[in-house]
């Protein structure tokens, strides 16, 4: 009887490898990154780095306590939280930042749904989106020694020189762990060590390159590409948000379509869109898509047969969440058919108070045939290849109580804005000369971007004749024709110079040599 083998419950395969010996080897591969982001940005990037790791280990241990668990903070994944969120944030922060993103990754993201292996998305990344939209100017401030300055990838958008191997080196502005050098470097290390595979990296990146490269505007110009992936967190986002085992699928095949659709997002909100991130959001929205990648990508067990009584029943809760979203999709729809002519009329009032406010001598502001066929011709596509991306929207021409000109109100905008298209009336003199703008659409950044549409940024442009005006991002514009931008509000301050630019350009071609 002694010799009698005794067989244990499945599974019987062991292994040495634990959920502990999986975190550190992603915090050693994380290393390089978090050296050249505290060299880079000095010792208040350590700071918040210890912050963010100690707020995300503590909220983790009280969560146990208070609810009984067992303590899980040893198996160290509140550190790879804590440490990924502090890589994600902008130096210099204040320390209530990495404190409450620390807090909703682990508690609401991770805790909430059963802890370590339940949570439906990265929560780094969930602590990251919940910052960018409840702090959305902090987040967008960007310093190095305490001057704020643009993003590489900003001022790349701004049309202007960027450095490759700095941004690559992670020494421009940006994120803490901003370097893509260190993370591609952890990320061959995640691979060699088994960590990850290639099949999520590799996806993303050849996905993400080759539709920026087919609508980013610039073709397959090869510095502009490698300056998009060495810049705006995609390379990190490829090896270490998108390879979270928990939330990406499991199947080698499923983890190349998550990781093609997770390129093409982030891309198209590189591209088209306007908020301050673009992969987080990507990462987010795929991470919702897992459970159905997984259902079409898994092999089927040999002999596996569907059930043919009903097939599968759709969920109570999901019928309520439908019945909920077209209840309040129909009650929204009718409370914008009652105030549509009412807003048609506040905006038609808002533009008839910019006309007046940058064409004050005229009494009355009437169409040119001529000018508008000159506007319809544009199309509504974006005007020259100078100014970012503006628009000519329309031409009004101010008349005093006689009828003769006095000036001319073009509209213009710029979709390059942080939070979404500007739109302004330039006001032009008979001679050229800029008498004002005045915004009529303007959603930039409470206490940041919106700073634009004051007298101390707007007035620069008051009666000064110029041919192009020139921005200074840090301030030293001294003759006419330069203007100071709002400090740590490159990107709105470049959109309204565009703007203002086209504008200018449109009545010298258009305006004033058509003769009109």
């Amino acid at each position: 009887m002694s010799k009698l083998m005794n067989v244990s419950s499945s599974p019987h395969v062991r292994s040495k490898l634990t959920t502990r010996h999986v975190m550190c080897d992603v915090i050693l591969a994380l290393l390089p990154a978090t050296v050249m982001g505290v060299y880079h940005f000095g010792f208040s990037a350590l700071v918040t780095i210890l912050v963010s790791i100690a707020a995300a280990v503590l909220t983790e241990f009280l969560f146990d306590k208070a609810t009984g668990k067992e303590n899980t903070i040893t198996d160290c994944s509140a550190i790879v939280t804590g440490l990924l969120l502090a890589l994600c944030l902008p130096n210099g922060v204040p320390l209530y930042i990495p404190i409450l993103g620390s807090l909703f990754a682990i508690l609401f993201t991770k805790c909430c749904f059963g802890g370590l292996g339940h949570n439906f998305m990265n929560p780094a990344l969930s602590g990251r989106c919940f910052l960018l939209i409840s702090f959305a100017s902090v987040m967008s401030t960007y310093t190095v020694d305490g001057v704020s300055s643009a993003t590489p990838l900003a001022d790349l958008a701004a049309g202007n020189s960027v450095s490759l191997m700095q941004t690559f080196l992670g020494l421009n502005n940006g994120v803490i762990g901003c370097s893509a050098a260190g993370l591609l470097l952890g990320g061959i290390y995640l691979l060699i060590v088994g960590g990850i595979t290639w099949e999520i990296p590799v996806s993303v990146l050849v996905s993400f390159t080759a539709f920026i490269a087919l609508f980013g505007g610039h073709g397959f110009d090869v510095q502009y590409l490698l300056l998009q992936l060495a810049g705006g967190g995609i390379v990190m986002g490829a090896f270490f948000m998108a390879t979270d085992p928990v939330t990406c699928p499991l199947a080698s095949g499923g983890q190349l379509i998550y990781g093609v659709a997770l390129g093409i997002l982030a891309a198209v909100f590189r591209v088209f869109g306007t908020s301050a991130d673009s992969v987080s959001y990507a990462i987010i929205i795929c991470n919702m898509f897992v459970p159905l990648i997984d259902e079409i990508s898994i092999p089927k067990p040999f002999g596996y047969r569907k059930r043919k009584e009903g097939g599968k029943k759709i969920p109570t809760a999901a019928i309520a969440l439908c019945v909920i979203t077209l209840v309040a999709g129909v009650a929204l729809s009718g409370v914008y058919k009652m105030t549509e002519g009412k807003i048609a009329e506040q905006q038609l009032a808002a533009k008839a108070a910019s006309y007046q406010e940058v064409c004050p001598d005229a009494v009355e502001f009437t169409y040119d045939d001529a000018l508008t066929a000159k506007v319809d011709a544009l199309n509504g596509e974006v005007y020259g290849t100078d100014f970012g991306k503006a628009y000519i929207n329309e031409v009004i021409v101010g008349k005093d109580a006689s009828g003769n000109v006095t000036g001319y109100v073009i509209s213009a905008s710029s979709g390059d804005g942080m939070e979404g298209e500007i739109t302004m009336s330039v006001g032009m003199a008979a001679d050229g000369t800029v008498t004002g703008i005045s915004f009529t659409v303007l959603n930039e950044t409470a206490g940041l971007g919106s700073l634009v549409g004051e007298d101390a940024f707007k007035s620069q442009f008051d009666g000064v004749k110029a041919d192009k005006f020139t921005l200074f991002k840090s301030g030293g514009a001294s003759a006419p024709g330069e203007i100071n931008g709002v400090s740590g509000a490159t990107i709105s301050s470049s959109a309204v110079v565009n703007a203002v630019n086209a504008a200018v350009d449109f009545f010298e071609n258009d305006i004033q040599q058509g003769g009109n």
